[in-house]
């Protein structure tokens, strides 16, 4: 745990050399410290994914959340960056790999870093996590409860959000995959046929599914918050990176 951290907005370079606004949380301390990039959900670059990004640095990490809205809606509230881009289509997948990989390097620049990175994301972070693994070279990854990876996306949601499962084959790292019994995107059968997946490419990966949790169970600011479940959760993510992400 550190003591001290320093936290601020930053701009880095993402997919296609575009200046990305990014929020970064760091240790104080010297180092040297694994990394990892906080993708946002598909509500956005919010006050509560911002949050975890300063629990990381808590935890010892720099952490890293790209802002995927930035070139639709700079300047945007969350919830207006969001609604904006959920009726444009949603964020593209290569853009947003793009973006992850900007991510990554930027964490790899700075002082104390260790070299290694991982990914995280929620719901639609999820997927995009999944994704950024299946693409980039990174050394863990969590993928918390995300939205079609195995499943297609139902009536509202943007086109963007495609299946990916094809993908497993390509995984480049560890997978920590963190779900909800009771969830929907995706349900116990889409989780049964990820891992299935994983298992046919010969891809390590360690799931866990809560009962009585649903969907979001991590968000403390949500009806679905479910504490026994974030708390174990958060538990084994911490323990995940600790042991894919230390020297």
């Amino acid at each position: 745990m550190s003591d001290a951290i320093r936290a601020e907005t930053v701009t880095m370079t993402g997919h296609g050399g575009d200046e990305v606004e990014a929020y970064l949380a760091r240790p104080l301390d010297g180092g040297p410290r694994g990394s990892v990039v906080v993708i946002h959900h598909m509500p956005g670059y919010d006050a509560a994914t911002k949050e975890m990004v300063r629990r990381f640095a808590v935890h010892g990490y720099a952490a890293l959340c790209p802002n995927l809205y930035t070139r639709e809606a700079p300047g945007a509230s969350p919830d207006d960056a969001a609604a904006f881009v959920r009726a444009n289509g949603g964020v593209p997948d290569e853009r947003v790999v793009g973006d992850v990989e900007g991510a990554a390097n930027y964490l790899k620049a700075l002082e104390g870093a260790n070299g290694k990175v991982g990914v995280i994301g929620h719901c639609s972070g999820g997927r995009h996590t999944f994704l950024a693994a299946c693409s980039l070279q990174v050394d863990a990854a969590v993928d918390c409860y995300g939205a079609f990876i195995v499943e297609e996306p139902p009536p509202g949601i943007p086109p963007s959000m495609q299946p990916i499962l094809h993908l497993a084959p390509q995984l480049s790292c560890p997978l920590l995959g963190l779900f909800g019994a009771d969830d929907k995107y995706p349900g116990p059968e889409q989780v049964a046929l990820l891992a299935a997946e994983l298992d046919k490419a010969g891809k390590t990966h360690e799931f866990h599914s809560y009962e009585g949790a649903g969907h979001a169970f991590f968000a403390v600011d949500r009806p679905a918050y479910r504490p026994e479940a974030a708390v174990d959760g958060w538990a084994k993510i911490f323990d995940f990176f600790g042991r894919h992400l230390s020297n």
